[in-house]
């Protein structure tokens, strides 16, 4: 039986590569920056995204009747850059924005509202030229998302999956409760695929999260052009749904409306003109849930850390640096080791997974010759709307036909991995399918 082939390491260290996951993925994707409830109407609240400063502002609505919209800016006066309010802080209560370098000021709609000395400007000034940036940004579900980049896929289509299968569940209102970030040692690829990875759930996690997912005869998976979903039973009616979403973000809902988000931000220069650490990434872990919920929300984040916690155990998984040693992926494991919370860098196998069903499996082709170009750093990019060749969440799509299975081949139940649409990003080479699945659920 052929052995398996997995993606290079370059496709976890290239900074090639990462920066077309920023500019050709990131870009094209909805982030969660807030919750909905962390912001009032009349207020303003300033974040970061990917090291972006951005300002959300809530103005009052035009009409006595409508809804209240939340608008998003850059957190950037745009006559000398400055930031109109620190990052991280909010303002309850705050019907203009002042910049606290040369006081020009702002409206909550993002219009020059007075220059300081204007009228002493030698050319004449229009306020209109001087808006703030506006980015686009929607409220959906509890959150508030934001599109880096102009022309974003829609979002209804980038949680379509949450929204057939769970919408009324997560469209119900929700109070933040508790948000936790982590520094972990490893690519954000790598902490994606674990938490996507189901199949070592009933080994690594026996008394936790096994325990809350159920016996694995009860799964049922679901997939879709951008996301997976492995939704099991809980109580006596109810459904306990865990979806892995582009670009790195995964959704964890109960019956008793109860939501947690979990996403893996990638690694950030620490200053100008360095480079990214592409072996560290931040795991961001929200909970939401009614605001009855809110003085058990301590220990219902310890419990999802604990998750964690148990992957970290030594020799509970391998070192998967590269990830070429292990036939399998039922053998494919790693070890989260040093650092605040780490992973140790490694990949996951090439490939995405079948339209006709999660049982399809098959090993990937073999990699460039020796000597030849890394696929990882040349290539065109995959669709992220699904259409056209390349391996996605969506499956084998285009392209190369999947070659057929090995006799005998058998990985157990996963869920596939969408981190093919950013992994492969830049290589066509991979074009057979691979099952991954969930870790933090």
């Amino acid at each position: 039986m052929p052995s398996p082939k997995f993606l290079p390491s370059a496709v976890y260290r290239s900074p090639t590569v990462a920066a077309r996951e920023r500019s050709h993925y990131a870009e094209r994707c909805w982030h969660p920056v807030a919750a909905r409830s962390e912001i009032d109407v009349g207020g303003a609240l300033a974040v970061e995204l990917l090291g972006v400063p951005l300002l959300l502002t809530c103005p009052p609505a035009d009409q006595p009747q409508a809804e209240p919209v939340v608008r998003a800016f850059l957190n950037r006066c745009p006559h000398r850059g400055v930031a109109l309010l620190a990052s991280g802080t909010a303002a309850p209560r705050c019907r203009r924005l002042v910049c606290p370098y040369h006081g020009w000021t702002y409206d909550l709609n993002g219009q020059l509202l007075a220059a300081a000395r204007e009228a002493e400007f030698l050319e004449p000034f229009q306020r209109e030229h001087w808006p703030l940036q506006e980015l686009p940004c929607r409220q959906l579900g509890p959150l508030l998302w934001l599109a880096l980049g102009p022309d974003p896929l829609p979002l209804e289509a980038q949680l379509d999956l949450v929204l057939a299968e769970a919408g009324e569940l997560f469209t119900t209102p929700r109070e933040l409760l508790a948000r936790q970030q982590l520094g972990l040692g490893c690519n954000w690829k790598v902490a994606h695929d674990n938490t996507l990875d189901d199949y070592h759930v009933a080994i690594a996690h026996p008394t936790t999260l096994h325990r809350e997912q159920g016996p694995v005869r009860d799964y049922r998976y679901a997939l879709s052009p951008h996301g997976t979903l492995l939704a099991t039973p809980s109580g006596a009616d109810g459904t306990f749904y865990t979806f892995g979403l582009a670009p790195w973000t995964h959704l964890l809902l109960w019956p008793d409306q109860r939501l947690a988000l979990i996403s893996f931000l990638p690694s950030l220069p620490a200053s100008p003109g360095e480079a990214a650490d592409l072996e560290r990434c931040v795991m961001d872990v929200w909970l939401f849930g009614p605001a009855g919920l809110a003085a058990g929300a301590a220990d219902w984040m310890a419990e999802m850390q604990r998750f964690l916690e148990e992957d970290r155990r030594p020799g509970a998984l391998r070192d998967g640096r590269v990830a070429v040693r292990s036939g399998r992926v039922g053998r494919r494991r790693r070890r989260l080791d040093g650092g605040d919370a780490a992973l140790s860098g490694g990949g996951p196998p090439a490939g995405g997974v079948g339209p006709a069903g999660l049982r399809q499996r098959a090993g990937a082709r073999a990699g460039p010759p020796a000597g030849a170009a890394d696929p990882a750093v040349a290539g065109p990019l995959p669709p992220l709307d699904g259409a056209g060749g390349g391996a996605n969440a969506g499956g084998h799509r285009g392209g190369s036909p999947a070659p057929p299975e090995p006799p005998g081949a058998h990985h157990g139940p996963s869920r596939p991995s969408h981190v093919a649409m950013a992994a492969l990003i830049s290589s066509r080479s991979a074009t057979g399918w691979a099952v991954k699945g969930s870790w933090g659920r």
